[in-house]
């Protein structure tokens, strides 16, 4: 978009210098009087910017004049424009082989003072491109892929590749001018794109491309050699598997000798490659002129190339020259009969269809005039092992053929079929990425890649398809079906079309490939070793390093090996659909990448190639996806499987990386769009699970007190669901900054030592009680809530020198009731188990007093889930009162828990109501006298503790009067008929509620009352059954009474829960939501 600046002179720049020197001047004459730490402000450091020299920013201080006296202190930390502009404009993306442009994360070293680009667009991205398309494929195989599949279907596979590599080189066009791309190519912008997990995985399968690529340029390099240029120089000369398999093991040995040689070049100095680019670039350009002037020359005088078949069988020359039975006017027989026949005279048995069938010869090249064109447009795909044939010619067939292997015919080597040729074909139009992999040696990258990059596609794509339809017009189907040119006496196919000779086209096909071999050395161990520096893949480490040069060495030997299983497969026809589904994966997340940040929207998602839509991006990924699996479907998803092997490996063990990825913005954007979906309403009772929030408490240092509270958060969750760990701080905000700051640090680091995936939520308030409530009311977001507030007992709340600890418990249990959260309180976290602990045994004991919801059901079952608990069993204890019926409970209970799906015993707990003994009643009297007294008193401490031993003493007294009247505790375990009769006439004349006024907590507290008493004696009474049944049990889970309405009461609460639970190991208190969390129900 047009933008317009207007530039306002500042004048007294003199001034601004004199002041900025005197500045920088600091106490006893040293430069720079202030620490380079962070700025006055919020205290937070800057961002570094990759366009200006922290250093140097900071010595020049000239901008701190009277003119800009309102803006001093931002710039202490951040640059002037007119000083950014300055670097902005002197910026040039250096050629740093692939590392990113980006500071490096553990160092101030300083870059490299390297020579300025200066290639353009023709030279540095058009040129380089044109030399990787054309290739190998286009010297040895074209034309047999034209044979085998004809005219029109070699139309539709060269227009299948080359659509998409045009709509790859779009969206690739449109990533690399996305802002300054360095050197790196398509590593770079597909892992900056989607981030390290599949930049690496399709960096690697990139490199395996390239290095394949390798293999096969090196096998294409022996193949013309040893078929084209020196046959005699075979090691291997026939042999138990024929000439085909003679040949494999010669191009394994002079491919292993080449790959060697080539090895040594790169490792001396790539300067001497590139010093040959330009020779081996000639090569192809004078090749394709000559394939050109060969056409036009047979459109006038068609070359004489004979091609002998008998019958409609083509015939190899080879042992033999004239194309006849008979020779000297019939006076002796030819040397084709030999070869068919048993004898040199002329009643020697031959061979059946030699004897029933004419020789004929034909021209192989009839010219672009011929008219053979219309006989070419048809494929004519054949078995392995079937002759090749020339359709029209009359034949007498044989019924039965043996041991014509021998014979001189030409036959197929391969089965041949449209999606096999389009595996082979695909790598001739790969190398697309040339022009990106350079861009840190263009002088304007942003405009050469997508300018040299398209215009190289438009023009290799119109010679490729140039040269099908002129193959098609100017050569015999026939010669163009075989394959190694034996109809031709050996001779390359397209060598004997050019002119003026037709070892310029093999001359020049062997230096092209040879010099694409080179190449592909040269720049798969580059890609290695820039994966291996972005230390994304730890066991890659060690690729990174290399020569003092910075050659690498250790990534150079690892290709030549990976190179060498390439060139022992030794065919190229099996050796290009490898390739070919690591280049198209890889082209497939070039699209990928372009769709996504084009979807997202990102804000820094502003290409400058406007010729681009995520419609073209995904038409370009689908048609690569659908390439692979036409291909090869097994090598497609050998590939897919590598790439995902890859993917998780770096997701597990790998580096973790900020890059702004896409992949963040769509987690993003996918968390966004599940979160406004969980705003219609709260989950379901199938899909309800605890999420946490965990309150935790830090000692003077910023540390975690109990970390156990995490070791059990992680055993309850398994890593599932919401885990938000939260976290107070007193004070304000800016004060305690860097407390806070420190203190997540910890936390986090904490949740990483104890596997516990979830996020942390740090708050600083005025006081204790407002930031607990503050996270019970806000932490989360949207539908991402908590419903479970995880908290440990307040062991300390008795002593006197921290009296706010359990009136910040009470009134969190007060807050989460009122947001209808459940609530679960661990005593004795420290005795809890971590992670690493195995129970072998035991028992996880839930004494189901009250039903809130089900959530001490479901607890033990989560918990079993984890390794610790896991062979722990679980047992359901329920009390039943005078009105239950204890036996009926239990086989209810029973069948509860069977509809649930939850496997445990069950025991049913009977309880006499009204046995309150005088040591329960004259305890709670004494603490009630006592509350009352020091309420109503303003006493001194030591009057205080005076007053309190006088009650103690007195009620001391009245306990030993009144214990020789008083019934001994007891629990009914059994109940019969009188038995509860009984109970119900003493229960109505008690007149008091039992137990149950524990959880209800109802009646007022201030007055003094009985009410109190019947609590105390419930949780003594309740306290010593869960000792006798669970002592020995390695978890109780028990339903924890709510606070009371009251808040004079708070403390007796607390004092309550204490004799609830005293002599207990560890022990989880659980209050519900008061919403059903388990159902019966599928």
């Amino acid at each position: 978009m047009p933008t317009s600046f207007t530039v306002v002179p500042v004048e007294a720049r003199a001034d601004c210098l004199d002041e900025a020197a005197e500045r920088t001047e600091g106490p006893e004459g040293e430069p720079g009087g202030q620490s380079p730490g962070p700025g006055p402000g919020d205290g937070a450091p800057r961002e570094n910017s990759p366009f200006i020299d922290s250093l140097e920013a900071e010595g020049h201080s000239v901008f701190q004049g009277k003119n800009m006296a309102l803006f001093e202190e931002e710039m202490d930390s951040t640059p002037m424009v007119s000083s950014l502009l300055n670097k902005l404009a002197n910026y040039t993306n250096l050629s740093q082989g692939v590392v990113e442009h980006e500071e490096a994360e553990d160092g101030q070293a300083p870059r490299r003072q390297v020579k300025g680009p200066r290639m353009g667009t023709f030279i540095g991205v058009y040129l380089p491109c044109l030399q990787n398309i054309l290739g190998v494929i286009l010297f040895l195989r074209l034309t047999w892929i034209v044979g085998a599949a004809g005219v029109l279907e070699s139309f539709l596979i060269v227009s299948l590749c080359c659509t998409c590599t045009m709509l790859t080189a779009i969206s690739m066009s449109a990533i690399a001018t996305n802002g300054v791309v360095p050197a790196g190519g398509s590593y770079y912008m597909i892992s900056r794109s989607l981030g390290p997990e599949f930049g690496g995985a399709v960096g690697l399968c990139f490199y395996l491309g390239t290095t394949f690529a390798g293999a096969m340029y090196i096998l294409g390099t022996i193949e013309i050699f040893l078929t084209y240029i020196s046959p005699s120089a075979a090691i291997f000369q026939g042999g138990p598997g024929g000439e085909a398999a003679a040949l494999l093991h010669n191009m394994r040995v002079y491919g292993t000798c080449t790959l060697a040689i080539m090895a040594a070049v790169v490792f001396v100095g790539v300067k001497y490659v590139n010093k040959l680019a330009l020779v081996f670039l000639a090569c192809v350009v004078l090749s394709i002129l000559a394939i050109y002037a060969g056409v036009i020359k047979s459109t006038f005088d068609p070359p004489d190339v004979p091609v002998c078949l008998l019958g409609n069988r083509t015939l190899a020359r080879r042992g033999f020259e004239a194309c006849s039975k008979l020779q000297d006017n019939g006076s002796a027989v030819s040397a084709l009969w030999r070869l068919f026949c048993n004898s040199s005279l002329p009643s020697a048995a031959c061979d059946p269809y030699f004897s029933l069938n004419n020789l004929t010869e034909i021209q192989g090249i009839p010219g672009a005039a011929s008219g053979v064109l219309l006989d070419n447009l048809w494929s004519a795909y054949a078995d392995r092992g079937a002759f090749v044939e020339k359709a029209g010619v009359a034949a007498v067939a044989v019924p039965e053929e043996s041991q014509t292997g021998a014979l001189p015919y030409v036959s197929t080597d391969i089965a041949t079929y449209f999606t096999m040729l389009l595996g082979i074909y695909f790598p001739s139009v790969t190398g697309i990425m040339a022009g990106s992999n350079r861009s840190g040696d263009l002088r304007d990258a942003q405009k050469s890649i997508p300018t040299g990059t398209i215009l190289a596609i438009v023009t290799t794509s119109f010679i490729y398809l140039s040269c099908i339809l002129l193959f098609g017009a100017c050569i015999e189907g026939v010669v163009l079906r075989d394959k190694f040119g034996e109809a031709l006496q050996g001779k390359l196919v397209i060598g004997v079309l050019a002119w003026p000779s037709p070892w310029v086209i093999v001359i020049g096909s062997f230096f092209s490939t040879c010099g694409a071999g080179l190449q592909s050395l040269t720049g798969a161990p580059r890609l290695l070793q820039a994966i291996a520096r972005d230390g994304i893949v730890p066991f890659l480490q060690v690729f990174g390093h290399g020569k003092a040069n910075g050659e690498p060495t250790w990534a150079l030997l690892l290709t030549a090996g990976i190179c060498e299983i390439g060139i022992l497969i030794a065919s190229l026809d099996s050796v290009a659909p490898i390739l070919s589904m690591f280049f198209l994966m890889c082209y497939m997340f070039v699209n990928l990448a372009c769709a996504v940040q084009t979807l997202l929207r990102t804000p820094n998602w502003r290409p400058r190639f406007r010729i681009y839509h995520w419609t073209l991006s995904f038409l370009g990924m689908s048609l690569c996806l659908a390439l692979m699996f036409v291909c090869s479907w097994l090598y497609a998803l050998a590939a897919m499987l590598v790439a995902g092997c890859i993917y998780k490996y770096i997701e597990y063990r790998g580096a973790e990386k900020e890059w702004g990825d896409g992949i963040r913005g769509l987690s993003l954007n996918a968390a966004r769009y599940a979160l406004l979906r969980l705003e219609h309403g709260p989950p379901h009772t199938k899909n309800w699970r605890p999420q946490v929030l965990v309150m935790l408490n830090l000692d003077g240092e910023q540390r975690v007190k109990h970390p156990r509270l995490l070791s059990f958060t992680t055993q309850l969750k398994a890593g599932k669901g919401l885990t938000i760990v939260g976290c107070v701080l007193e004070g304000t905000f800016l004060d305690r900054l860097a407390e806070a700051r420190r203190a997540e640090e910890n936390i986090r680091a904490l949740m990483a030592a104890e596997k516990t995936k979830g996020f942390c939520q740090l708050v600083v308030a005025g006081s204790l009680r407002d930031g607990t409530s503050q996270l019970v009311q806000a932490a989360g977001l949207g539908g991402l809530r908590h419903n479970t507030v995880l908290l440990g007992w307040p062991a300390g709340w008795r002593q006197p020198h921290n009296p706010g600890a359990w009136r910040n418990f009470v009134d969190t249990v007060r807050d989460t009731t009122a947001a209808q959260q459940a609530l679960l309180v661990a005593k004795n976290v420290d005795l809890f188990p971590h992670n690493q602990e195995r129970f072998s045994d035991g028992h996880i004991d839930v004494w189901w007093v009250v039903h809130d919801g089900g959530l001490l059901m479901l607890l033990p079952f989560l918990l079993r889930q984890h390794k610790v608990w896991r062979k722990c069993r679980m047992r359901i204890f329920t009390v039943a009162q005078v009105d239950d019926n204890s036996i009926q409970m239990k086989k209810d209970l029973q069948v509860f828990l069977y509809h649930l799906r939850l496997s445990a015993d069950v025991e049913v707990v009977e309880m006499v109501e009204n046995d309150i003994s005088a040591f329960t009643y004259e305890k709670t009297l004494m603490m009630e006298q006592r509350s009352q007294m020091l309420k109503h008193m303003q006493l001194s401490k030591n009057e205080r503790e005076r007053e309190a031993q006088l009650i103690h003493d007195r009620n001391t007294a009245s306990h030993a009067a009144m214990s020789t009247k008083t019934t001994p505790d007891r629990v009914q375990m059994t109940w019969t008929k009188e038995k509860l009769v009984a109970e119900k006439h003493r229960s109505k004349e008690a007149g008091g509620p039992g137990f149950k006024d524990l959880f209800s907590m109802k009646p007022e507290w201030g007055a003094l009352d009985q009410s109190n008493v019947r609590r105390m004696h419930t949780a003594v009474k309740l306290n010593s059954v869960i000792l006798d049944k669970s002592q020995d049990a390695q978890l109780v889970l028990l339903n924890m009474p709510g606070p009371p309405r009251n808040r004079q009461g708070d403390e007796n609460y607390m004092e309550f829960l204490e004799v609830l639970t005293e002599g207990l190991g560890r022990v989880l208190l659980v209050r519900g939501s008061g919403r059903e969390v388990v159902t019966i129900y599928s």
